[in-house]
């Protein structure tokens, strides 16, 4: 939701209709006064902040943890183009998986349940 200018100008006259010249210089002022303690509130918050963390602070990249930033498709695409050499590593840690899987179900042979049997529990294995 951005605020352009025409918004501030509906704004703006709304105030002064409802204010009138007389209170309007009031109200002005006060909330000039209240952008002027929400800076210093935010600064005093960075200063804090910077002292705390201490020079931590400013190697910190405040671009890259933007949530605005977020896009799938770009992670999603760097994923899939990633190095071969990880993506070769990934490749054979599957594939040791899989034949680990199939030894597995070679030495076990599969036996239906009869009706009404409860199935295997394995305590050790959850």
């Amino acid at each position: 939701m951005s605020i352009d200018f025409n918004k501030i100008l509906i704004i703006g006259i709304i105030a002064v209709l409802l204010l009138g010249p007389q209170r309007l210089p009031m109200y002005a002022q006060k909330l000039a006064e209240f952008v002027k303690a929400v800076r210093r509130f935010a600064d005093t918050a960075k200063d804090r902040m910077r002292e705390e963390m201490g020079p931590e602070f400013d190697d910190v990249d405040w671009q890259k943890l933007d949530p605005r930033q977020y896009d799938p498709r770009r992670i999603i695409r760097d994923a899939l183009l990633d190095s071969p050499s990880s993506t070769a590593s990934g490749m054979a840690a599957v594939e040791t998986a899989q034949v680990t899987a199939s030894k597995v179900r070679a030495t076990a042979p599969v036996v239906p349940l009869a009706a009404g049997e409860a199935a295997p529990f394995d305590a050790e294995a959850t």
